[in-house]
């Protein structure tokens, strides 16, 4: 356990030093927000790589892929999908060159849209990081059971997050992210190797399993699969912390590049975490993780990895690259709705005139309050998997479609938009109340929110939009130059 907490604790202190070397660069509004406008494609790649693969991918989709086998990539194919369409959008966000995406809406639509769609963000993004808590206080409990309780974990993780975040906002959160997202990616590259040797080779994994964990819908409906992909497809043809990342980028070309190696590098980790889960699911098919199925990689880090020292290095490495990825995307999701607060609300209609350090210090008192908030929500989660799928429909359901239209539909309107975030919003969250379980029949019902989500989002938007006047040129015009 020494070596573990070692490792941990480098891991804290390196993060926590990146952090205090980005601090005095932060002068503005925009040094704090969106870097300075400053990022080249190489710390691009990795903190786009980062704030997608977290808790969500490392918990959740590892849970699945644990129980259900290689069936779990339709999660992570709904954002390869995506990633392949943001190739295109990069630029565009780019050149149009704001600090959130209610910036974007309101010189779309108007400014109803903007406060419609900080609240949504709001609900997802604290969702996202509510089970980041979870995650690190899962590993913290297995490294220290006797000390730790699941719960005291998510405490001590909040308080990192919280510090992390606050202090050096996207400069901070990105040039982490790099370190982070280096310790991660070549730790996995190594461990998968190692631990299909361990379990005696893939053919021994094959004979060990279902024959349904290596087929494409596994023992998953073709329904079930699109309810997979579709919340991460969408969640990240959306996702405001991507478009921050476009807005922090030095130049549409760095946006373009960056796209790239995102797609790369996205679909070898989220296939090899896919894969390390299913390996696990062979070596420790029973047990306590077998009841807790979301902790599969870290338990592999601590328990898959006997023997030389060399071996138990590499274990620990690979608990403390987990352990660091969901800091990271705790850190990402955490900053990006305490930007709204700021900058759609605070500037927007309480303080428009407000200094550059006023800015920074109620900046810094949102990703607080907001991470207490996250906090709250954490210690009531019960599945990671399905809390993960509320937050990516909320987002992918009453965001994702009218963003889209910002850039590709301009007979969108201000009225249609307005309708399709609130009624994506409204079905998303109150779909599995009581109500719709008592009005509605089963086969429709018991479905996840996704699909009658974002139906009822699109034929708002486009029949609210067809009946109203269309969009004046002015507005257009920005978006049109995209």
């Amino acid at each position: 356990m020494n070596l573990y907490a070692i490792v941990l604790s480098v891991i804290v202190v390196t993060l926590l030093t990146v952090s205090l070397t980005r601090l005095g660069k932060v002068k503005t509004k925009a040094d704090y927000l969106v870097a300075g406008r400053s990022l080249p494609a190489f710390v691009l790649v990795f903190t786009l790589l980062s704030s997608w693969i977290g808790s969500g991918s490392l918990l959740g989709g590892a849970e699945n892929a644990y129980k259900h086998g290689f069936a779990a990539l339709w999660q992570g194919g709904g954002g390869w999908a995506g990633l392949l369409l943001i190739y295109f959008i990069a630029p565009r966000a780019r050149k149009f060159a704001q600090f959130t995406i209610p910036d974007l809406l309101e010189a779309r639509y108007n400014q109803a849209a903007r406060v419609l769609g900080v609240v949504a963000i709001l609900f997802c993004y604290t969702a996202v990081t509510s089970y980041q808590f979870v995650g690190g206080g899962d590993i913290l409990h297995l490294i220290f059971p006797d000390l730790i309780t699941p719960d005291l974990g998510k405490y001590i993780i909040a308080a990192f997050v919280i510090v992390f975040t606050a202090i050096a906002g996207m400069a901070s959160v990105a040039y982490m992210d790099v370190a982070i997202g280096l310790l991660a990616t070549f730790t996995m590259l190594i461990a998968l190797p190692i631990l299909l040797h361990h379990a005696g080779g893939w053919s021994a994994i094959h004979a060990s399993l279902p024959a349904t964990h290596f087929q494409v819908l596994g023992d998953l409906t073709f329904i079930q699969g699109l309810e997979l992909f579709l919340p991460t497809c969408l969640l990240l043809l959306g996702n405001q912390s991507m478009y921050q990342k476009f807005f922090s980028a030095r130049s549409e070309k760095d946006a373009t590049r960056a796209v790239v190696g995102w797609i790369i590098g996205t679909v070898i980790l989220e296939t090899v975490i896919v894969a390390l889960a299913v390996t696990g699911s062979s070596l420790f098919s029973s047990g306590e993780v077998h009841a807790r199925p979301r902790e599969i990689l870290a338990y592999l880090g601590l328990h898959g990895f006997s023997g030389s020292a060399p071996l138990r290095l590499l274990g620990a490495l690979l608990m403390g690259a987990i352990f660091a990825k969901i800091i990271s995307t705790a850190n990402n999701w955490l900053f990006s709705p305490s930007t709204n607060l700021v900058n759609d609300i605070y500037l927007r209609y309480i303080n428009p005139q407000a200094s550059n350090t006023k800015t920074l210090a109620v900046s810094r008192l949102m990703v607080v309050l907001l991470g207490l908030w996250a906090l709250y929500q954490s210690l009531h989660i019960e599945s990671v998997l399905k809390k993960s799928l509320y937050a990516y429909t909320i987002y992918g359901a009453a965001l994702t479609p009218v963003i889209l239209a910002t850039f590709y539909w301009r007979r969108a309107t201000a009225a249609g938009a307005v309708a399709s975030i609130a009624v994506g919003t409204f079905v998303t969250v109150f779909w599995d109340t009581g109500f719709v379980h008592s009005h509605l029949p089963a086969v429709v019902s018991e479905r996840d929110a996704i699909l009658p989500a974002l139906v009822a989002s699109l034929l708002c938007l486009i029949a609210v939009s067809l009946l109203t006047s269309p969009p004046t040129e002015k507005q257009l015009q920005p978006f049109s130059e995209a």
